[in-house]
């Protein structure tokens, strides 16, 4: 099967690559396209989404593929797949990047770093960039700087007409507006516009391991730690095994912890004094806070969550860690078979919460923290129906403490309405709206859909 005037490489389940083409970064989602277009700019894209018009295929887009759900890859349709396209271009004069659709995050700080700059991205440096972006983006530095869309001024955009449009907040704003969080529904975004921030070189940055006996008493400590923490400070939570990292002991792998992972955005001077108190708590197996180079920080989980690996997670946002829900988490969160399955956390507030939640499509911006239970096992390993259930018991046992959910966190099997529970109603139907206008047949569906109104 072949796209005139297509230039990039396009891949058939008879190619030497297909498996690895049709790859993504969860292993348990293994689907098989009818072709995989591989673009080499934003012209294929736009060839490719009017070839599956015209032959009515499924579409499928992917940018980094590292998406949960697998959205990024479909059965018997078209991959319009942007890997390739993954060029980063600084301007350290305005403090802006331009970044190609299919880049990672490890391209954009590399890119930006080598000027002492930086823009919220994710905590894993093997995530893509457009992903993260369009479902809000979560990371060490959003209490400083904001979302990722907080941070994004433009984005060329492939319609489901096959027009290539730029949106900003004076070009198609509506659009601008639901590329904030609206995920991949309203196109395919071949190149996006962010506002960057001198971040680093060095940043003090690391976690710090406790017995998972303790998990009830640091929690109780962290809640108020965090309490009023200055914006600089972005903290992880992690309630899993110890991962076998070369920074670890041997003796500590594989044992059961809660891992508070720190990021001071700020000068190491001040980040020394703010983050005293934490290491000074309690009995602490390792702590590994030191400066560092961002950009190691921001690699320095991509290990414990490979490429090929099987994951099932469940989501939701939280409100404050009150004793009641302290105990649930420390009931729950050590229960998994798999050595490799854990539940983190993330410490929102400061800037997200201050731009008023209409401004962007990203929702429940007042949430306290955003948690992610993940059960995670290898192939040929017998995890996954404990551990699948596992995080379903978790999830159920938060149910009254539940707040919304970050849509980029959902699940391939998730009940649909949770989409509406990420936007809340007055978001969710405003991008009904967008979707109506700008994707009436719903050609980007392989994604956690917004329907249009017209269906």
């Amino acid at each position: 099967m072949e796209i005139d005037e297509f230039r990039g490489q396009t891949i058939t389940a008879d190619h030497a690559d297909y498996d690895t083409a049709r790859a993504v970064w969860n292993g348990a989602i293994d689907r098989h396209p009818r072709l995989i277009a591989r673009c080499s700019g934003p012209a294929d894209v736009t060839t490719a989404v009017r070839f599956a018009r015209e032959h009515d295929l499924e579409i499928a887009v992917r940018g980094g593929g590292h998406n949960v759900a697998g959205t990024a890859v479909c059965d018997d349709g078209i991959v319009i797949d942007l890997s390739v396209m993954r060029a980063v271009r600084v301007d350290p004069d305005s403090g802006t990047a331009r970044v190609q659709g299919g880049a990672l995050w490890s391209d954009v700080d590399h890119a930006a770093q080598a000027h002492g700059l930086a823009t919220t991205g994710g905590i894993v440096s093997h995530t893509g960039v457009a992903g993260l972006t369009l479902g809000g983006g979560i990371g060490w530095l959003m209490r400083k700087h904001g979302l990722t869309v907080d941070n994004l001024l433009a984005a060329d955009v492939v319609t489901a007409d096959g027009e290539l449009l730029q949106a900003s907040e004076n070009q198609h704003p509506d659009l601008f507006w639901a590329l904030r969080g609206g995920g991949g529904n309203f196109g395919v975004v071949t190149s996006f516009e962010f506002q960057l921030h001198p971040v680093g070189p060095d940043v003090l940055a690391g976690p710090i391991l406790w017995d998972a006996g303790d998990t009830d008493e640091v929690l109780r400590f962290y809640r108020e730690f965090v309490r009023d923490a200055p914006d600089d400070l972005g903290t992880v939570v992690r309630l899993g095994t110890a991962p076998p990292l070369p920074v670890i002991p041997e003796e500590l792998h594989w044992r059961p912890v809660i891992l508070v992972g720190a990021c001071y955005a700020g000068p190491v001077e001040d980040a020394e004094v703010v983050l005293r108190p934490l290491r000074a708590f309690g009995r602490p197996l390792l702590d590994l806070i030191a400066p560092m180079l961002y950009v190691n920080h921001q690699s320095a989980l991509d290990s414990t969550v490979q490429h090929g690996w099987h994951y099932y997670w469940k989501s939701t946002y939280l409100p404050e860690l009150g004793d009641d829900l302290i105990d649930v988490i420390a009931e729950n969160a050590f229960a998994y078979t798999s050595p490799r399955s854990y539940a983190v956390m993330f410490h929102l507030g400061g800037a997200v919460s201050r731009v008023p939640e209409a401004a962007t499509a990203f929702g429940n911006r007042q949430a306290s923290h955003a948690v992610t239970l993940d059960g995670v096992w290898r192939s040929g390993e017998d995890y996954a129906d404990r551990d699948i259930a596992w995080t379903r018991r978790f999830f159920a046992a938060l149910d009254t403490y539940r707040e919304g959910v970050y849509v980029n966190f959902l699940g391939a099997d998730e009940d649909p309405d949770r989409i509406r529970d990420a936007y809340g109603t007055d978001t969710y139907d405003r991008l009904v709206d967008m979707k109506t206008k700008y994707d009436p047949e719903n050609v980007f569906h392989h994604n956690q859909n917004i329907r249009p109104g017209s269906e």
